[in-house]
């Protein structure tokens, strides 16, 4: 619960490089993830932000987006994905579990990131150049954090969580 509650969205960055080995731990969390049937239906693409800040700004217009030194882009391929017996493609969520895994990880590293899902998903295509088939669904910026952590609010478990029926 330490780790859960330590993390919050960073919108300000040092300016100061990731280890290379902070990053394979961060990955390797990505690579041991849970998935439906252990698929693995994702690719990450991990984007060093300087010198590429104009045509990043394009996919995340946020000024504190290209300020952290690595932004990473997870992507599903549906058609490598799960599939339930109703027709329900499970890439999506496999992705969003390896990103969580990415994200506290990075937490536990003295790492900040912040969970970006309202992007130019066109300009995230051209951008970095993805295949036919491959979707971009989420992004975080990876960085040392610059700022403080700031209280959450959020729904009661009341709100949330029924129990045997809605």
């Amino acid at each position: 619960m330490d780790l859960i509650e330590r993390r919050y969205s960073v919108r300000k960055y040092k300016n100061k490089p990731i280890e290379t080995e902070k990053l394979e731990k961060i990955l390797e969390a990505v690579r041991i993830a849970p998935t439906a049937a252990n698929k693995q239906p994702f690719k990450f693409i991990v984007i060093k932000t300087s010198g590429r800040e104009d045509e990043l700004k394009a996919i995340y217009g946020a000024e504190w987006f290209t300020h952290a030194p690595i932004v990473i882009c997870a992507c599903a391929v549906p058609e490598e994905g799960w599939v339930r017996s109703d027709g329900k493609n499970y890439s999506e969520v496999d992705v969003t579990i390896a990103m969580d895994h990415l994200i506290l990880e990075a937490t536990s590293l003295g790492l900040g990131t912040c969970w970006i899902a309202a992007f130019n998903a066109d300009a995230a295509r051209s951008v970095l150049k993805l295949p036919e088939g491959v979707e971009p669904i989420l992004f975080t910026t990876l960085g040392y954090p610059d700022d403080e952590i700031r209280p959450k609010t959020r729904k009661e478990l009341s709100q949330i969580v029924r129990y045997e029926h809605w």
